[in-house]
């Protein structure tokens, strides 16, 4: 327009020329984009009549139109999709924390079903699938070609009800059959335990209890231990969790941050980008916190670990996020349906997009495979026979008369401390190497929040 204002005044012919170089092209090519929209939707006309008269088998209109709608929509991205009224409310179930089904969150890839991860104590958790693994067959029939909704809908069914699915997974040669049964997903969507002095919160998917089940878990925890001045620091297991709902991973940054930026997200358009920002109050204490990821941590667990990450208030332990950087927003249509389209990207207080790239742990450490029962018992009997041995273990060694009986139950309650530390690391490396974090840091700096600001006061 400036440009056209400036030629404007050099006369009229000039305005003319202009005029007829610019904007001619301009109005021509909106006639010619509005025009093969237009032809575009005579053509989708002309071939659902055809199908219709056609069709070898009559056609259900409805379904036919679905489809249309949900193939328009999955060309997006993975994650963007029709939802009938069935589907829709399925999914506000789901958000409530109780559903029926296999109990894993699954994404489409190459044309396959990818399990972004199980989810804690259902079927398919004890089942054996694993994060990222591939479903290839469904009840022997293939997915290849199947949208996610339809992949998803053959392997719905009722409670009790047995499914078989093939599994394509990394490191192993040949797909294999897994058989699962039907329930009814109950979650707890966090749950809290205490190991040694060390408060651990696992928190399963981000639906509308997380926060709740969270406060009242780490609360009763921290009371158990014997007060916060005793808890020396938290673990947060987001491993393998799918994510949810944007409010809740905006709520549960919050509990452990007193000001900041959690998460930014930006659409489209500039106006409808928005920023979340943190309350004062940390649920923690100041306390030390570990972070606790790996491929199945999508979504809204990054959302909390990008905001703990950026602000120096965690350190991240496991391996890499799965990189879903993207907010879906769920549209409700005439006829109960509704769509869920993604309208915008978050990110990170530093201001990262983890789309496609996920978060890096601070401190990289796999789990290792877990080893087959036999196995493990040979080596618990291996390793107990081959273990060094002590003055202590001497027959006719004296005893040390230097030792009150206090300073003795001491030691055997360090000792005991020591064998359940070692029977984690065997049942949970991951988990085991994120409590010795917290514990290297109270032996290093034994102070709490508090007396740390007033001694530096």
């Amino acid at each position: 327009m400036k440009k056209f204002a400036m030629a404007a005044l050099g006369g009229t012919v000039a305005g003319v020329l202009l005029t007829t170089q610019v904007a001619g092209p301009l109005v021509a090519q909106e006639a010619k984009k509005g025009g093969s929209v237009y032809e575009q939707l005579d053509l989708f006309g002309d071939i659902f009549e055809r199908i219709r008269a056609q069709y070898v088998e009559p056609v259900d209109e409805g379904k036919l139109i679905e489809a249309a709608i949900n193939g328009m929509l999955t060309s997006l991205d993975p994650h963007s999709s029709y939802l009938s009224a069935n589907d829709f409310s399925d999914m506000k179930v789901q958000t409530k924390g109780e559903f029926g089904g296999l109990g894993i969150e699954v994404t489409q890839e190459e044309g396959f079903i990818k399990v972004v991860s199980p989810i804690d104590g259902t079927p398919a958790e004890k089942a054996g699938i694993k994060a990222g693994d591939f479903i290839t067959h469904v009840d022997g029939e293939s997915v290849l070609g199947l949208t996610l909704d339809q992949a998803v809908d053959k392997m719905r069914g009722p409670v009790g009800s047995e499914i078989i699915v093939t599994v394509a997974r990394k490191g192993t040669e040949e797909p294999f059959d897994v058989s699962i049964i039907r329930d009814t997903i109950k979650l707890t969507a966090a749950k809290a335990r205490v190991e040694g002095n060390s408060v651990v919160l696992r928190v399963t998917t981000f639906n509308d209890q997380t926060y709740d089940n969270l406060e009242a878990g780490l609360k009763k925890s921290v009371e158990e231990v014997g007060g916060m001045d005793k808890v020396n620091g938290f673990v947060l297991d987001l491993r393998n969790n799918p994510g949810g709902l944007l409010t809740q991973a905006i709520a549960v940054s919050d509990a452990f941050l007193d000001k900041g930026e959690i998460v930014s997200t930006r659409g489209r358009n500039p106006q409808d980008s928005e920023r979340f920002n943190a309350e004062a109050g940390d649920l923690a204490g100041g306390k030390p916190i570990v972070v606790l990821i790996n491929g199945g941590s999508a979504s809204a667990s990054e959302i909390v670990t990008g905001a703990l990450q950026d602000h120096h208030r965690a350190i991240v332990v496991g391996t890499k996020s799965f990189g879903k950087g993207s907010v879906q927003t769920v549209i409700p249509l005439k006829g109960e349906g509704a769509m869920r389209l993604t309208t915008a990207r978050y990110y990170t207080p530093s201001g990262r997009s983890i789309q496609a790239l996920g978060i890096s742990p601070d401190i990289v450490v796999d789990q290792p495979p877990a080893k087959p029962a036999a196995e493990a018992g040979t080596e618990e009997a291996d390793s107990a026979a081959a273990r060094d041995r002590s003055e202590a273990d001497l027959r006719g060694a004296i005893s040390n008369d230097s030792m009150t009986e206090d300073e003795k139950r001491v030691l055997e309650e360090e000792q005991q401390k020591a064998e359940n530390a070692a029977k984690l690391r065997q049942e949970d490396y991951q988990m085991a190497y994120a409590i010795d974090i917290l514990k290297g840091l109270s032996a290093i700096n034994p102070l709490d929040a508090p007396q740390q600001a007033a001694a530096q006061q």
